[in-house]
């Protein structure tokens, strides 16, 4: 500092000083706690956290969440408007007929089930809130946020009773051990996240993430053998498949490339959707709900209009689900997944469903469909999507928009406000970036699948424009 502190430098003088670093967020928030009184975080700011719409009543729940999506198709509205002018007189009259919005919003479709409904929970290791080491739940906040407490889901209304039944018993399991629980602090201890998958045939299946830091083979290898016992001797757990992930340094959660280690029982999970049978792997994609997916997939079978001749395109296809349960209506089913262990489950499943008009591929849908687009011939090509929360990739939209012979979409998204850019591009006039007729939004819908929270699933079909039926010329 003392050498470089006015030293010139292309006709400047540098100045230095000491920078002060930004409080770390969990330093921060410890000694806002410790001042503030020291009162025990109760469940209900678990619930706050988790589920936070937990005491509003469920009617008032979807209300809300309507007005959610019909905000978003009001942005679609304005941004359709701001982005194809040709397509402004179809948008006056669709503006009149549904309440200064491009189609209509149909009534929202709640959840069959508003409690224990959650198939998929993923639960941090962590110091409790109560002080108490190695525990199992979910945290009060972010590390931003300056908590990384943990607090247990036994009061928890999406959580099922099999779910924390597993979190109880590898709680007692892991406290057992001599392994310190991961720290995000300090990057240093082992135990990270239990994630437990459960079904409706009441088979369960647990994940453990543990960071090996510097442990030897053996020692490894002895603690795995350690949970194979503990939860095949005896224990009450329910757990019908256990599997072992090695979750590295400052390795996010829930990391989908990570090897998994079979300990103990099944390899696979199964369910049961719309009388059809799917096993699921640990890895694979599976709506976290499973009664209102059966509401959501049979409105995607009813919108995409299906007869048999037509050709359906299942873009993020997860085990096959969507494809699979509209199969038997349709001449063929070709489904595109970006998780290997998905797209096995999906050939399996099909194979389950004694299905032979259905094939699956595996890869980045902005690098596979472009090219299976290209090489389907059918008077009938439907194309069904349902990314994940961002949306689709750029190029999948483009490849959409260029391939003339495909006329009808139904996009699923788990988050409607984050798919905007794709509804748009879907919209967009032709450019020289963006090929081929534009669609339209001719129908959109809500299917609560997350009861107690503020997200919902949103339909939306799109239609391909007819220059020269559906739109009046503008001079």
């Amino acid at each position: 500092m003392k050498a470089v502190h006015g030293m010139q430098w292309k006709s400047k003088v540098l100045s230095v000083r000491l920078a002060k670093p930004k409080a770390d967020p969990i330093l921060k928030k410890r000694k806002l706690d410790e001042e503030a009184e020291g009162g025990q975080p109760g469940t209900k700011r678990i619930a706050n956290v988790v589920t936070p719409l937990w005491n509003i009543p469920y009617e008032e729940q979807l209300r809300r969440k309507e007005k959610e999506v019909e905000g978003v198709l009001q942005k679609l509205t304005r941004e359709i408007g701001n982005n194809n002018k040709a397509m402004l007189p179809w948008l006056f009259v669709q503006k009149e007929k549904y309440n200064k919005i491009c189609c209509p919003l149909e009534a929202l479709r709640p959840s069959p089930v508003q409690t224990e409904y959650r198939n998929k929970c993923e639960f941090v290791i962590g110091v409790g809130a109560d002080g108490e080491d190695k525990t199992v739940g979910f945290r009060l906040g972010k590390y931003k946020g300056g908590s990384c407490a943990v607090v247990s889901p036994s009061e928890t209304t999406h959580v099922s009773s099999e779910a924390k039944r597993v979190v109880q018993g590898f709680q007692q399991f892991i406290r057992t051990t001599p392994y310190a629980v991961y720290s995000p602090e300090t990057y240093e201890g082992h135990w990270r996240q239990l994630t437990v998958r459960t079904s409706r045939i009441k088979q369960t299946m647990a994940i453990v993430f543990f960071n090996p830091q510097k442990l030897q083979e053996e020692e490894i290898e002895e603690l795995k053998q350690s949970l194979h016992q503990y939860f095949t001797e005896g224990k009450e757990s329910g757990i019908t498949s256990l599997y072992f992930v090695r979750m590295g340094q400052r390795t996010s959660a829930g990391t989908e490339d990570l090897p998994c280690e079979h300990v103990t029982g099944e390899e696979w999970i199964h369910e049961e959707l719309l009388g059809l049978k799917f096993r699921i792997s640990p890895h694979s994609f599976f709506q976290t709900n499973t009664p209102a997916a059966e509401v959501l997939y049979s409105a995607v079978g009813e919108w995409a209009q299906l007869d048999q001749d037509s050709t359906v395109l299942d873009v993020c296809c997860g085990t096959g689900t969507i494809g699979i349960s509209l199969a038997k209506v349709v001449k063929k089913v070709i489904g595109i997944e970006l998780c290997q262990e998905a797209v096995e489950d999906a050939k399996a499943n099909a194979e389950a469903n004694g299905l032979t008009n259905v094939e699956f591929h595996c890869g980045k849908a902005e690098d596979v469909f472009p090219t299976i687009l290209n090489a389907v011939v059918s008077p009938s090509v439907t194309a069904i999507v349902d990314p994940p929360r961002a949306g689709l990739h750029s190029k999948v939209i483009l490849a959409i928009r260029r391939a003339e012979h495909l006329k009808r979409l139904v996009y699923v998204a788990c988050n409607a406000k984050a798919a905007m850019n794709n509804f748009i591009d879907l919209c967009r006039a032709p450019s020289n970036r963006v090929r081929g007729a534009p669609f339209r939004p001719v129908r959109a819908m809500a299917v609560d699948l997350f009861p107690q929270t503020m997200h919902c699933e949103t339909i939306l079909l799109f239609e391909r424009v007819d220059y020269n039926f559906d739109l009046p010329v503008i001079y």
